[in-house]
């Protein structure tokens, strides 16, 4: 790969506008990143860095604004036009072609030969070469289906710069992998940049960015708020630019005061219609006053867990709660005592178009407080519940009437946390309660579910975000392909012990 002036302006963004009817997505961003660095781009989410980044890419075309590559104005009004200019992105969910092979899906749309006949000989020389030069190890000819997360974003990548890209956008590029794969991408990170390259890294996790990048912009309610050097910031630095205030990153909970086993997991299985295990033969157990983490790559079994226990799939084997067997039925698990924070917000979480109140009840809304005479729904009632809950949760704006779709993530997740808290349940199950949620909400989530499990509750905590985990267990369960591979005491799960177990390494 050619190298660059490293010092110079790779990429210059100004005055980037981007209105949608009724969000203000982009107001006059303006930044740029410079060759043979990494330049992190951080916010809130909705702060506007995907709309930014698609832009960059031509997959939005901004209202307003000039882009520059190595000093000379550019048009980008689609991706080819990105990748002629040298610019690559790999997106948060691939874009791959799963029964293609390594090497059929990084040529695609690029075979080198003529018309109808693909010399796969000369693409195969170019890739390998390629993938000397990136110190990438690749098996050319397995299916993509077949590799895992970690092997499938080295082909992303590979993908990019076989087009030569010689600026890469990565949003959110680890949150798939463990925390080995992670420093593996990081290395690649450095040696490309080294290579007097340019690097784009979106990032929510900022130890992360602060592990890997030079400068750091940041970016609050459509704006730039500022550019930083690295090593002149700090984690909390980022998260008070991010978010305007003093934000605890770190949960500040007592030494769990443990009770009875309230929920217990014997020989749970699912199996799936290609007759491969979801689930197999998953045990374990959750006493009251602590919370129980799941860690592990997803797909590697949790969703169909969390559906299991939440009545949403039927299952082989028990499951107990307060030590009667629970029924395999949605209604009748909530009945029982057993809360759900969904992993998806807007198709298991709410119903859109309903208002706070309507969505403060669903699942209840049969029985009292919120029903009165004759079965009917006291509207009364619901309409004071529904207060006490959106102060109690800070939920805003402060509205009853409000639309579930009018919220920001964090508050719409803010009103399903306070909805399942609020029952106050003997358990709670809760998958990934902060994801798509702002530093500002994840710092009031946590503190509720440590709350809750100080008051006695039994808590399963299933999240793709391993700092999480890690900060809010007492102990934690890893998932490997639809097993339990191991458990460790939160005090003694180092990333190194819970990566390898995520990677289907006994320890």
């Amino acid at each position: 790969m050619a190298a660059h002036q490293v010092g110079s302006v790779a990429l210059e963004l100004k005055d980037i506008t981007k209105r949608y009817p009724l969000v203000l997505a982009n107001d006059h961003i303006s930044l740029d990143v410079r060759w043979g660095e990494v330049l992190a781009v951080v916010g809130e989410n909705g702060a506007g860095k995907s709309t930014l980044m698609k832009i960059v890419y031509g997959l939005v075309k901004p209202d307003v604004g000039s882009i520059s590559v190595n000093g000379t104005p550019i048009a980008i009004t689609e991706p080819g036009d990105a990748i002629a200019q040298g610019i690559g992105m790999v997106h948060q969910h691939f874009m791959l072609v799963d029964p293609f092979t390594v090497l059929e899906n990084v040529i695609l749309g690029s075979e080198p030969g003529s018309v109808g006949q693909i010399n796969l000989a000369q693409a195969r020389a170019e890739v390998s070469a390629l993938m000397k030069d990136l110190e990438f190890k690749l098996p050319l000819d397995t299916p993509v289906e077949e590799l895992p997360v970690g092997l499938q974003q080295r082909v992303e990548i590979l993908k990019a710069l076989y087009r030569k890209a010689h600026i890469l956008i990565l949003d959110e590029p680890t949150a798939v992998l463990t925390p080995q794969e992670a420093d593996e991408l990081f290395d690649f990170l450095r040696r490309f940049v080294a290579q007097g390259n340019a690097v784009i890294f979106i990032s929510h996790k900022l130890a992360e960015v602060v592990k890997v990048s030079d400068r750091v912009t940041v970016i609050r309610d459509g704006k730039v708020v500022g550019t930083v050097a690295t090593k002149d910031t700090s984690p909390p630095q980022l998260a008070r630019m991010m978010v305007g205030r003093e934000v605890i990153l770190k949960v500040d909970k007592k030494p769990a005061q443990v009770g009875q086993v309230l929920l217990e997991v014997e020989h749970l299985s699912i199996q799936g219609k290609d007759q491969k295990h979801r689930l197999n033969d998953v045990s374990f157990s959750v006493r009251a006053g602590e919370i129980v983490g799941i860690a592990g790559v997803e797909g590697n079994g949790q969703t169909e867990l969390v559906e299991a226990l939440t009545g949403l799939r039927h299952y082989q084997g028990s499951v107990r709660l307060g030590g009667q067997t629970l029924p395999q039925n949605a209604r009748a698990v909530r009945e029982w005592g057993l809360s759900h924070i969904p992993e998806d917000r807007n198709a298991r979480g709410l119903v859109l178009d309903f208002s706070t109140k309507e969505n403060s009840i669903l699942g209840d809304h049969y029985r009292p407080p919120n029903t009165g005479f004759l079965g009917f729904i006291d509207s009364q009632k619901v309409e004071q519940e529904a207060r006490e809950m959106v102060k109690d949760f800070d939920v805003r704006p402060r509205s009853t009437d409000l639309a579930a779709r009018r919220y920001s993530g964090g508050n719409a997740q803010k009103i399903i946390v306070g909805r399942e808290l609020s029952r106050h349940p003997k358990v709670l199950v809760a998958a990934q309660p902060t994801r798509g949620v702002d530093i500002g909400a994840i710092e009031f989530i946590h503190e509720n579910i440590v709350e809750a499990r100080d008051q006695g509750m039994a808590v399963l905590l299933v999240s793709a975000d391993l700092n999480e985990v890690r900060s809010l267990s007492d102990r934690i369960l890893v998932m490997f392909e639809g097993k339990i591979m191991g458990e460790l005491q939160a005090s003694q799960a180092s990333e190194e012990k819970l990566g390898l177990l995520m990677a289907g390494i006994a320890s």
